[in-house]
């Protein structure tokens, strides 16, 4: 039985931040993903807003790990080179009625750390002299300065590669079905492919199925609602309608349908907020995208919808409670929750991260690593170099100046380094979360058989194993025909 010190369920957000400040610790760490790829759940599909900290209720986890997280999130942009970019946010209110709610929300910012410095509260034509595109019924507006954007594929990807350096190792289709407490205090986890592991630790970040793995351990259960959000995404055309996140008031399935730029240039619409019974659909449907424009027309009347590339859906994880779930489990010592983590998850995710890795770390008695390096480097982006910076990486590696996505320009040599890397891509949505190929106007039309070959090459299987993600998805059938005769 492999035997390991910590085992983290869930290669999200929350799982590889938790992993990457675990992997500077003299500690033997594993992560277990469901999946064939980190990023492969709620941390794909989300607004990517690194969220300032002035919504959450004061005194709950969420208001703490936000706050903090944020603050985290631009220093680790530095260390783990991902986009990053502290466009600051606006909060349109559209009546006399509901400023008293603006005013709240700049109290609950500074009673959850924020500085008079971060915010203030404008008047609508001083909101519209920020933003001209958003509404003329804007009576007053916050501004939160702090407020940022980020990949989120970008920042998973970069602290689970961060990790795998510092020596934390990955197993991916590792659906987990079972965990047994065994009589030394240890954990023994089984997975569905009867793989079975023994850890000391165990790390709950397993996303909307976070309370099926708690209540395998505790009599204290937790309940999770997935709550299903749609998305628009626009051209880059139109990237700059606006520069920064326009939010609505927020309601009681949280902060309501906004509109924003992204980090790679273009504009997105959303979420909607819909709770159902299903944890894996993510079918996005024509009454909830209309409702996206209709609500996204509230901030922005002239949402340029002629221009959307795609829409996109994704699941949050709702805790019947409302606040996330941090910290070690009452009744199973050794078992620790990051569980219920919605929005504003992405931000509170490096610290999250550093909590419990230090809550595990003290519990171990383990010492720090003294060879532990923080530092990773992206994977070149040509499109966004100079020219003499293109010219020296084309010198040195030809694939550079091979272009595969022209809608993004990605190139072979950028395609082949996310492949290489540990861990890398092993399917083409791993590609497209790394390199942006297929994430163009076309859609992934153009580069799609390129890509496939690529990857076939770089994995050594034939281009009808290639998947768009978890097996079962390959893009190729083969069929042998049997020809007339029986031969």
């Amino acid at each position: 039985m492999d035997r390991q010190d910590v085992i983290i369920i869930g290669g999200g957000v929350i799982g590889c931040a938790v992993a990457r400040e675990l992997s500077a610790y003299d500690l033997r760490v594993l992560v277990l993903e469901r999946d064939e790829d980190v990023c492969s759940g709620t941390s794909k599909a989300n607004s990517a807003i690194v969220h300032a900290g002035f919504d959450a209720k004061p005194g709950t986890k969420k208001a703490h790990f936000n706050v903090e997280g944020s603050r985290r999130t631009r220093a680790l942009a530095e260390e783990l080179d991902f986009a990053y970019r502290p466009n600051g946010a606006l909060v349109l209110c559209f009546s006399e009625e509901e400023r008293e709610q603006i005013k709240e929300l700049y109290q609950r910012g500074l009673e959850n750390g924020l500085s008079e410095e971060e915010m203030e509260i404008l008047t609508g034509e001083e909101a519209r002299l920020l933003e001209p595109a958003i509404s003329k019924e804007t009576v007053c507006a916050l501004h939160a300065k702090s407020s940022a954007i980020v990949c989120p594929f970008e920042l998973t990807v970069a602290l689970a590669e961060n990790a795998a350096k510092n020596g934390v190792q990955f197993r991916f289709l590792s659906e987990v079905s079972g965990i047994e407490r065994l009589p030394d205090g240890r954990f023994t986890v089984t997975c569905a492919d009867g793989a079975r592991f023994e850890s000391r630790f165990i790390v709950n970040a397993a996303g909307v199925n976070a309370d099926t793995i708690h209540n395998l351990v505790s009599k204290e259960l937790l309940s999770i609602t997935p709550r299903k959000g749609d998305y628009l995404l626009m051209d880059k055309e139109v990237g700059s309608t606006v520069s920064r996140t326009i939010f609505q008031l927020p309601g009681k399935l949280g902060k309501g349908v906004l509109v924003t730029p992204t980090v790679h240039g273009n504009l997105l619409a959303g979420p909607t907020a819909t709770d159902q019974d299903d944890r894996q659909n993510t079918a996005t449907t024509a009454a909830e995208l209309a409702d996206v424009q209709t609500r996204g027309r509230l901030s922005v009347p002239d949402l340029p919808l002629k221009q959307v590339i795609t829409s996109f859906s994704g699941i949050r994880a709702h805790e019947k409670n409302g606040d996330f779930v941090i910290g070690e489990c009452a009744d199973a010592k050794g078992f620790f929750d990051a569980a219920g983590i919605e929005s504003p998850g992405l931000s509170a995710a490096p610290a999250i991260g550093q909590y419990l890795a230090k809550l595990i770390g003290e519990e171990a008695k383990a010492a720090k690593k003294t060879d532990f390096d923080g530092s990773r480097k992206g994977i070149p982006h040509v499109a966004l170099l100079s020219d003499a910076e293109r010219a020296a990486l084309i010198a040195e590696n030809p694939d550079y100046a091979q272009i595969v996505c022209r809608c993004e320009n990605v190139t072979e040599g950028e395609i082949r380094e996310a492949i290489r890397r540990n861990p890398g891509a092993r399917s083409m949505d791993g590609i497209k979360r790394r390199v942006r190929a297929g994430m163009g106007r076309c859609q992934a039309g153009f580069c799609t058989p390129r890509v496939m070959e690529i990857l076939s090459e770089e994995l050594g299987i034939p281009m009808e194993e290639v998947c768009k993600n978890r097996p079962g998805s390959e893009l190729l059938v083969h069929e042998e025909r049997q020809e007339e005769g029986g031969r």
